[in-house]
């Protein structure tokens, strides 16, 4: 995979900044859905836009506000989205090896940037071990 679909209010620019930054140092395509400033947004806008591509394109997507509450609640109204509001790399790992996540939300406000950079490398480096995992996720 090489294209990340991205999105942010404004609660979540800087920190989306950072990690579209950090991701293109990578190597990766990023596909960013806005915000484009600190101008008060709605994430709900974003989230859609964000989710509805993931579900298209088959990707993967992350999702930053303040606490990345609103935007994991928000994307998670979609059909086929598993996203997951992680703060830590072990929330990370696991929620790709068993759910399978395809959208990762992340809270600005909440999340210090070097700690949400390591969960965007280990989120986006791990497989989904599927076999009991994607019978429960079927049952979703």
């Amino acid at each position: 995979m090489s294209k990340i679909l991205i999105g942010s209010d404004h609660g979540g620019f800087k920190l989306k900044t950072s990690i579209i930054e950090h991701l293109r140092e990578q190597g990766y395509e990023v596909q960013d859905f806005g915000c484009f400033d600190e101008k008060s947004c709605d994430y709900p806008v974003i989230a859609k836009e964000v989710a509805n591509s993931v579900l298209q394109t088959n990707g993967r997507g992350i999702l930053v506000c303040g606490t990345g509450i609103g935007m994991s609640i928000a994307a998670n109204r979609f059909d086929g989205i598993r996203a997951s509001l992680c703060g830590d790399t072990f929330s990370a790992r696991m929620t790709r090896m068993h759910n399978d996540s395809n959208i990762l939300c992340l809270g600005e406000r909440v999340t210090g940037t070097g700690l949400a950079l390591d969960i965007v490398d280990i989120w986006l480096r791990t497989e989904f071990e599927g076999g009991r995992h994607l019978n429960r996720i079927n049952m979703i």
